[in-house]
């Protein structure tokens, strides 16, 4: 094991403050909202601990985009569909868990089902009220859909905005596909009304703290597994793909099979944060498959800093806090500053906000030194040997 490769937190300074600051907010976040009385100014409201959840699930989400955009450029326009079937794997299962408590009283079948005279179960719907399978298509739901959809797309070494197009094109045919009722994932309505998971009731504050945890260490654990493989042999072998995949193949590296892992992966991990998402806002329904959600993501990768994983994480964050401040105060127009934050990014931060106080940092320091010979500079600033096949 090499340098880069078995001591990359020693090099990731960002990683380890981000780390460092999840690993402090998981902690914290719930001591104010369970323990510390709710009459205290230092009091976390319970839509306040709801709310911080979603921002972790979307940092995993930019997480994953960050890995195949910032490392193998592939700018993926269809990530919301990953998302959307890892919300749907878990909310599959919710809706199994409601049982006689939904309003017609079937134990079988969800309330949409019998609304529509469902005469009983889609086979696809079979195993979805075990928790360990549910938490299987969470993984394997969006995987298959990357394996299947990548291995068409890069073995016809479709790249650049052409991948783009079509991969949005993917994430708008499952949702038109979705909004239909005889598809049976309830339509426009999608899945609601959850009661509880794994027995414990959704409404209680301290089922949403667990919820609010879990986000936060899934997003510890996605970040860890994110950078081992950047700073593998794999992650050089991917910004060589993204740098120069002519040459990278001419070389002999079967380019197509290490885009279909990284993009395999990374669906996985979307789907992981779509599963965290849905029992903290209590719905999944078609919208979640929209185009507009997917570019939303590159904006939240673009403005944090791509090719930085720390720095997908920090726009996600960022981006997400501003959509809820400016749709509070600026119901109208808040679409509007939106589009402007991408364009602003795009024109004068071009690696986003970490970028530019890298760069401001590093003209600070002392950079006399050349660099070793038979080594590179990935995209995040971390030196790495030289490819070899």
């Amino acid at each position: 094991m090499n340098t880069s490769q078995g001591h990359w937190w020693r090099s990731d300074k960002g990683g380890q403050w981000l780390i460092t600051v999840i690993a402090v907010v998981t902690v914290i976040v719930p001591v104010l909202n369970l323990v510390v009385p709710e009459d205290s100014v230092f009091h976390l409201s319970t839509y306040a601990v709801s709310l911080l959840g979603k921002y972790l699930c979307y940092a995993l989400l930019a997480l994953a985009v960050d890995l195949i955009w910032g490392y193998a450029g592939i700018l993926s326009l269809g990530h919301g569909a990953f998302f959307a079937l890892g919300g749907y794997a878990i909310g599959m299962y919710m809706m199994r868990q409601i049982g006689e408590r939904g309003v017609y009283g079937n134990a079988d079948l969800p309330d949409f089902m019998v609304f529509l005279n469902w005469g009983e179960l889609p086979w696809y719907w079979l195993g979805f009220d075990n928790f360990s399978f549910a938490l299987l298509m969470v993984l394997v739901a969006p995987a298959i859909l990357a394996f299947v959809f990548g291995w068409l797309a890069f073995r016809s070494r479709v790249t650049g905005v052409y991948f783009s197009i079509i991969s949005q094109a993917l994430t708008y045919a499952l949702m038109l596909a979705f909004f239909r009722n005889d598809m049976g994932f309830g339509g426009n309505n999608g899945l609601t009304d959850f009661k509880d998971l794994l027995g414990y009731s959704l409404q209680l504050d301290s089922t949403k703290n667990a919820l609010f945890v879990c986000s936060g260490l899934a997003l510890i654990g996605g970040y860890i597994l994110c950078r081992y493989v950047v700073s593998s042999k794999l992650g050089r072998v991917l910004v060589s793909i993204r740098d120069a995949e002519s040459r990278t193949r001419f070389v002999g590296y079967r380019v197509e099979h290490y885009k279909l892992f990284v993009f395999v992966l990374s669906a996985m991990l979307a789907g992981v944060a779509g599963a965290l998402y849905v029992p903290q806002v209590g719905i999944i329904n078609p919208g979640e498959f929209s185009p507009i959600n997917s570019i939303e993501i590159i904006i939240w990768v673009a403005v944090g800093g791509r090719g930085y994983l720390f720095g997908a994480v920090i726009g996600a964050v960022l981006v997400n806090y501003g959509k809820t401040y400016f749709t509070g105060a600026f119901p109208e127009i808040w679409l509007f500053f939106l589009g402007g934050l991408f364009v602003v990014s795009t024109l004068f931060l071009p690696k986003g906000v970490v970028g530019l106080v890298k760069r401001r940092s590093m003209k600070r320091a002392d950079e006399g030194g050349a660099k070793p010979e038979g080594q590179i500079e990935t995209d995040d600033g971390t030196s790495a040997e030289e490819v070899s096949p």
